[in-house]
């Protein structure tokens, strides 16, 4: 069984995504608005063709803006403390 897992981790350690070849790709702010509206986008994707994240983004700026955006939904980090 080790055996097997260990051959699968191998396998998609391989694997790679295709090159994003767009001019003006989506950015922070991008990011930020989709990461906002994310779960009503989760909602339209149940019924219809509609993405949640943009694909080819600006990477690492996009990903942050992405998660900033959806930690609005919860009131981020601020939520979770307690109060006297």
């Amino acid at each position: 069984m080790r055996l097997i897992g260990l051959a699968v981790i191998l396998i998609a350690g391989c694997a790679t995504q295709p090159t994003p070849t767009a001019y003006d790709a989506p950015g922070f702010w991008m990011g930020l608005v989709h990461g906002v509206t994310a779960p009503v986008a989760f909602v339209g994707s149940l019924f219809g063709d509609v993405r949640i994240y943009a694909f080819p983004n600006s990477g690492v700026w996009y990903d942050f803006g992405f998660l900033l955006g959806l930690s609005a939904w919860s009131g981020g980090g601020v939520a979770a403390v307690p109060r006297r």
